[in-house]
């Protein structure tokens, strides 16, 4: 017989990390500050949908403390990659999703609110504040597509390259045996549901600080973020083609994120990306109204579920349509949230003996929609 006396389970367990933070001795990026440290501010576009006719940086360039400004012609001439998402999902045929570019900084045009167009570097953070706003950039501004169910095109395209703004169109489980279990159905309830978009607003908002060290040619970010692994993978192998051992990232403590500090963001790539340029440290760290514009917003469905039941009530199949909202660009792991981590759900802990579920996933000029929190099960 296994002795249980000294088990810990039912057991009050003592916190280890309470009193440091308790105490204000916890260490968040923002902390971090590295001989000859520089600070990151991003321009953000103040348009939902837009074309970049030019961009003026005479007069932010000759503001105090300006040590350097990077736009997406720089990032473009470099020939860095866009941001990769992690999941490739099929369509119904068998294609594959549409992914297009998503730049660290906008090439072109923005395509949603809150879009970074430029990268200010000074020596201050509000010296930087001061040059961000000196820039002048002429915007053709364009029709936005913002309502999911309004996205099929008709009030233009997000992506020029991808028809009727159609990312996927992906089905899951016996479309024929739903059907026939529909025909038979003494009963068939049907239920329409929105699941609204949401915001994350994390205690400590995203922040990160990239050093570069010249004598080895390698890297060092210290980022807020709860993968560091999927950051130097997918930064280093998919983005700027760095070597992965040549590039450190320090994760110190986390103020909170559940989900919306997982993922690849093209600021902390741009401040990579930028301090070897400048041969010094960058440090950005978002305020409030940025982080809402900029971190990966939750949610944003519309879905129509039936559920068919024989006489005496029992479910015998249920069909589930849903509208997925992609926003402007497809986040790390955005389009595995409403297929894989949604349908394969939608039974619940009740019997429901066949299911038929297809997600139709659209871009539209917001912000890019990623996992919140248990992501896919709510909905």
């Amino acid at each position: 017989m296994t002795d249980m006396s000294n088990s810990p389970i039912g057991k009050s367990l003592a916190r280890r990390e309470d009193q440091r933070f308790l105490t204000g001795a916890g260490q968040y990026t923002d902390d971090i500050t590295l001989p000859g440290q520089t600070y990151g501010v991003f321009l953000r576009s103040p348009h939902a949908h837009a074309r970049i006719r030019k961009i003026d940086l005479t007069r932010a360039k000759a503001a105090p403390g300006v040590v350097a400004i990077f736009t997406g012609d720089d990032v473009a001439a470099a020939k860095i990659n866009g941001l990769p998402c992690g999941w490739l999902i099929h369509s119904k045929d068998g294609s594959p999703m549409k992914e297009p570019p998503h730049p660290i900084l906008a090439i072109g045009k923005v395509r949603h609110v809150g879009d970074q167009v430029a990268l200010v570097i000074a020596e201050t953070a509000l010296q930087a504040k001061d040059a961000a706003e000196a820039i002048d950039v002429d915007y053709e501004e364009l029709p936005a597509v913002i309502d999911i169910r309004r996205a099929d095109g008709a009030a233009g395209a997000v992506h020029d390259e991808v028809a009727n703004n159609v990312c996927y169109d992906w089905g899951h489980g016996d479309k024929a045996a739903v059907d026939a279990a529909f025909a038979k159905a003494a009963h068939v309830s049907t239920l329409e549901f929105t699941n609204n978009r949401l915001i994350p607003n994390a205690m400590e908002p995203r922040a990160a600080n990239a050093h570069y060290t010249r004598h080895d040619d390698s890297w060092t970010l210290y980022v807020a973020n709860q993968n560091p692994h999927v950051e130097r993978l997918l930064m280093c192998a998919f983005v700027l083609g760095i070597p992965e051992h040549k590039m450190r990232v320090v994760a110190p403590d986390v103020g909170g994120g559940f989900g919306s500090k997982i993922y690849l963001y093209g600021e902390e790539t741009a401040l990579v990306f930028a301090s070897k340029q400048i041969k010094r440290p960058i440090k950005w760290t978002a305020d409030r109204s940025e982080a809402f514009l900029s971190d990966a917003h939750g949610r944003d469905h519309v879905t129509t579920a039936q559920l068919a039941l024989d006489k005496d009530g029992r479910f015998i199949g249920l069909n589930a349509q849903t509208t997925a909202n992609m926003g402007a660009y497809l986040s790390t792991f955005a389009s595995c949230i409403p297929t894989i981590l949604h349908a394969t759900l939608l039974a619940g802990q009740y019997k429901t003996p066949k299911i038929w579920c297809e997600v139709t996933a659209v871009f539209t000029n917001t912000a890019p929609v990623d996992a919140y929190r248990g992501a896919g099960r709510p909905e």
